[in-house]
Parts: structure tokens; sequence; C-alpha cells
């Protein structure tokens, strides 16, 4: 199946969309890259280990000089170097950054996390399933709602 009809099939009107996720697990970057492979072979995943990287990404800074801007994040909270929190805080904090979507995927499921997110203005908030079969079902149903319902900043469909 070619690109188009991928887009096609995924309900992405003929544009690709970049989605930055910052996670430190190289384990589940990948789980994440192969799930999003299967649920829309439109999407360009963009991954950062960890907060300063992620915010070089975002500022286009360093090697990410040429990076593009994402249509999405998908955000850890407990990274090296700079966590989650302190990464959400800066770009919504940002004039330029702030629009964009945030969801925050971690394996947290404490309720002072959830609101601290909340606060901190994060889009959406998902625990990370364990098992794999829910892990993909839920990176599609992020897909259906995110990429195919939502209209996200600067998207012309």
């Amino acid at each position: 199946m070619d690109l188009a009809n991928l887009m096609k099939k995924s309900g992405v009107a003929g544009e690709l969309v970049d989605i930055l996720l910052v996670e430190d697990s190289p384990g589940d970057a990948r789980l994440t890259q192969e799930a999003f492979r299967e649920a829309n072979g439109a999407v360009r995943l963009h991954v950062a280990c960890d907060g300063v990287e992620a915010m070089a990404f975002l500022r286009q800074t360093g090697t990410h000089i040429d990076d593009p801007r994402p249509d999405l994040i998908l955000l850890d909270l407990n990274l090296p170097r700079m966590d989650g929190r302190e990464v959400l805080t800066l770009i919504k904090e940002d004039e330029v950054l702030g629009t964009i979507p945030i969801i925050i995927l971690t394996t947290s499921a404490a309720e002072i996390d959830i609101v601290k997110s909340y606060q901190l203005k994060a889009n959406c908030y998902l625990s990370k399933p364990v098992e794999l079969e829910e892990f993909y079902s839920l990176v599609k149903r992020i897909n259906d709602f995110w990429l195919t319902t939502a209209k996200l900043p600067g998207s012309h469909a």
C-alpha cells in the first residue's frame, strides 16, 4: 500500500503528521513507533530521550536546527536531565510552542501527577498500559482522536 492510500486509510488529509515522543526508555520508544506505524502510515515519530533534548528539538537548536515543529507531543513525566513537568511548563509558557497539544504518556497513575499535569496545562493524561495489545490499542485511540477527529493548530483539513 502506498503512502497516499495509507493516509487515506488513516483519515489524514494528504499531509504527514509530525509527533515528538519524549521518552527515555528505548523499548517504549520502539514500541510506540511500531504502534503508530500500524495505526497511521502518515505519522513521522521523532524521539527525544530526555527533557533537554526535547527542548532543543522544539527550539530547533544544535543538531535539531532543521527539525520540524511537531503537530503533537507525547511526553513522559519521569525523564533524566529535565523531567516532563519542567518540559511541560516551558512549552506551555512559550508563546510560539504553547499551542502544541501535549499528551502525558507515562507509567504513573498517581493522582498527584494527574492533577499537577493538568495544572501545568497538559491537554490529556494517559497511563501506559503494561500489556502489548492494550498499548497498541491506546496508540490507535490517540491516532483516531488526536490525528483524525481533533483539529490541530496549523492543520488545514
